[in-house]
């Protein structure tokens, strides 16, 4: 049962996260006087409808909660009255498909900002530190218990953030950290153990073995079947700032996300990560069930970095998304005829479909 209750609180986040998302588009239709047909939670046959007698406009809960929808009179076709999506000015229809992104993005940032003063600012905090036989790190290492707050004049929030500090120095170099040491604030220097040659975001083993951080073995089965891995000895804590401090850390951290998310489809387009890296609506789900479920601040973290994906993703111009019917509203504008409708409403079809099949293949390879 507690297995159940974690994924519907995935479903329920992914949900609302989405239905956010749409709810940002029909603000924004309203406030512009576009005709919507039906605004949709979910997808699939109909569980409740509801029909406004002032405007006609259908509100509808359907039976698959992966999803949702806001129907604009005339979206997919040729403008059919002056209230239609296409008979709308090309910005204002860019304001509409905006909207929805950036209603995922607000979300996500007020969460954000919630979790970092109700519960503190998670930063990486050291178990312990591996071995110095030589003495080559005397004095030039961090310390157990120490906690990171900036590397190399750079505050840290992700894994990506250390990465990206210590991207291309070698094993020997000296850099520059900022930690919470016995709850004192410190400035230290700390000599890298390897070098810092990451190909990818997903080389995090190699991040800590170069800042000299200790493992510790965990040993699965028994007789021949036994076998030891070695884990980075890390941990988190949850630290606190000032007021304004707070607030704009919390900014600075979903832009960092945002970072991230751009710099992973780098690696992917590049070769540097395989598809096997990624993961569809399922992985999505379990992943969100796992972390969601550990606290109250894991709950609004996760969904905060859903929100952010979120918003991201609807603006890349991939066909069938958000950020491709821009790049179409702005060659109307800018041309001053639109691509025909026809073959848009093909390109988009064939970008659903194609997304759809992507989603499909990443949880496939998950589990093969």
């Amino acid at each position: 049962m507690s297995t159940v209750g974690s994924v519907l609180l995935a479903v329920l986040i992914l949900l609302v996260m989405i239905t956010v998302h749409e709810f940002g588009h029909y603000v924004a239709g309203k406030a512009l006087r576009f005709g919507i047909n039906e605004f949709a939670i979910g997808f699939g046959p109909r569980l409740f409808k509801r029909t406004s007698r002032k405007t006609g406009e259908v509100f509808s809960v359907r039976a698959l909660p992966l999803g949702g929808f806001c129907a604009f009179e005339g979206e997919d076709g040729e403008a059919q009255s002056e209230n239609s999506f296409t008979s709308k000015a090309p910005w204002k229809r860019i304001i509409v498909l905006v909207a929805g992104p950036l209603m995922n993005y607000l979300l996500a940032l007020l969460l954000i900002i919630i979790a970092m003063f109700a519960f503190g600012q998670t930063m990486f905090k050291i178990g312990s530190v591996a071995p110095d036989g030589t003495g080559a790190y005397s004095g030039c290492s961090f310390e157990e218990g120490d906690v990171i707050l900036r590397a190399d004049g750079r505050n840290i929030y992700l894994t990506a953030d250390i990465m990206s500090a210590l991207g291309g120095k070698r094993e020997g170099d000296e850099v520059g950290f900022t930690v919470l040491r016995e709850g004192e604030r410190r400035d230290i220097v700390l000599k890298l153990r390897a070098d810092c040659d990451f190909k990818s975001s997903t080389e995090v083993s190699k991040l800590w073995h170069a800042l000299g951080v200790g493992t510790y073995p965990v040993t699965y089965g028994e007789g021949e079947e036994e076998n030891t891995v070695y884990y980075y000895d890390l941990g988190v804590e949850s630290c606190r700032f000032g007021f304004f401090t707070t607030l704009g850390h919390s900014f600075e951290y979903s832009f960092r996300i945002a970072g991230t998310i751009f710099k992973v489809l780098g690696e992917l387009l590049t070769g540097h990560i395989g598809l096997d890296a990624m993961g569809g609506p399922v992985t999505t789900i379990k992943l969100t069930s796992e972390i969601a479920t550990q606290s109250a601040q894991s709950f609004f973290e996760i969904a905060a970095y859903i929100g952010v994906n979120l918003a991201v993703f609807n603006l890349l111009p991939i066909p069938a998304l958000d950020g491709s019917k821009v790049i179409f509203c702005l060659i109307e504008w800018i041309f001053r005829k639109p691509v025909p409708r026809k073959i848009e409403a093909v390109i988009h079809a064939v970008g659903f479909i194609a997304i759809l099949g992507f989603a499909v293949l990443v949880d496939i390879l998950q589990f093969v």
